[in-house]
């Protein structure tokens, strides 16, 4: 690719960029499509010198396009698999003790965040335990080949040719090639944003001007406590406590009606709210302490005879960071586990 031709490419241009999946892959060779691209990010402020270096050499990754082809639709069957396996894997002795090193590492920091953001250290911990291994696997990926791939694909073209921009846009504050790798989708750093997520919600957690949540514990732990606070988490409250129900208790009966927008699978597992008063008067009670107003949803995944538990609204909030069941389940049990 001709850089000198690709910044000779009009502002107006970018206008013109397709925005749907409509427009595969084949309508454009890769470079005539990167100069689009190009294009848009220099129309929306970022540097000359940032998109040379983010993109010398850049060609499509045949393995990005690989792996999102293979990604599975949306699930409507019957059944689900039991959770007690996926908790005895990601809830082990030595992601525990990596949480629990991680604490200690951190606990002034932690005590920190925790009082501004009002997300238990706890559960940030547990986060970055599950996303990156407390930040050994953060993916080998040259985000901006990935995402430029993806893109260019066409399959989610808008999204990706959006979360490419947003690279671009944080490359531009500083941050080099090699420092921004990730996944093959484009999520990257200690609790693994996208792009545009670093540029809404990363923040700098011990004061230094930056936000490097690739290299940095603090800033990564003060970013996803920014995120829990933007999603919603509510103070002073657990994500969730065990819960005994009696024998024959009929969970499905109190299956909630609502029709989610999105993850409907994994909201319709869930049972209506009461609070934790109505739901002792039927016989189900908390095995740890939560006031009788608290309003929760009834929860057994594998079944009659299993664990149950009753979850409250900060449980959604985790599953906005990762909406599965699985995923939020074995957050909450490891940030148990952890503290």
């Amino acid at each position: 690719m001709e850089l000198k031709k690709l910044f000779a490419v009009p502002l107006a241009i970018a206008v013109s960029l397709p925005a749907g999946p409509a427009a595969a892959q084949s309508d454009l060779s890769f470079d005539a499509y990167m100069q689009l691209l190009m294009a848009r990010a220099r129309a929306e402020g970022v540097s000359d010198s940032t998109l040379q270096r983010m993109t010398s050499g850049l060609q499509p990754s045949q393995r990005v396009i690989e792996l999102d082809r293979s990604q599975p639709g949306s699930s409507r069957g019957s059944g689900y698999p039991p959770l007690a396996p996926y908790i005895a894997t990601h809830v082990d002795d030595a992601r525990i003790a990596g949480g629990r090193r991680a604490y200690e590492n951190y606990r002034s920091r932690l005590q920190a965040i925790e009082s501004q953001y009002g997300v238990p250290a706890e559960i940030l911990v547990a986060i970055w335990g599950h996303e990156t291994a407390y930040g050994a696997v953060k993916g080998g990926f040259d985000l901006s080949q990935a995402l430029a791939t993806l893109a260019w694909e066409g399959r989610r073209r808008e999204l990706f040719a959006g979360e490419w921009v947003a690279l671009m846009k944080v490359a531009d504050k500083g941050y080099s090639r090699s420092d921004l790798k990730g996944s093959w989708a484009g999520a990257f750093g200690n609790p693994q944003f996208l792009p545009s997520v670093y540029l809404r919600l990363a923040a700098d957690g011990d004061g230094d001007g930056r936000a490097d949540i690739m290299n940095n514990g603090s800033d990564a732990l003060a970013s996803i406590a920014n995120y829990f606070r933007d999603a919603g988490w509510r103070t002073g409250q657990p994500w969730g406590v065990r819960a005994f129900v009696p024998g024959g208790f009929n969970v499905n009966a109190y299956r909630s009606p609502i029709n989610a927008p999105v993850c409907e699978r994994v909201h319709e597992r869930h049972s209506v709210y009461k609070t934790v008063e109505e739901w002792r008067g039927l016989g189900v009670q908390p095995q740890r302490q939560l006031p009788s107003d608290t309003l929760v949803s009834l929860f057994q995944p594998d079944g009659p005879g299993t664990p149950a538990y009753l979850l409250t609204s900060n449980y959604r909030v985790i599953l906005e960071y990762n909406c599965s069941n699985y995923y939020a389940m074995s957050v909450g049990l490891l940030a148990d586990a952890v503290s």
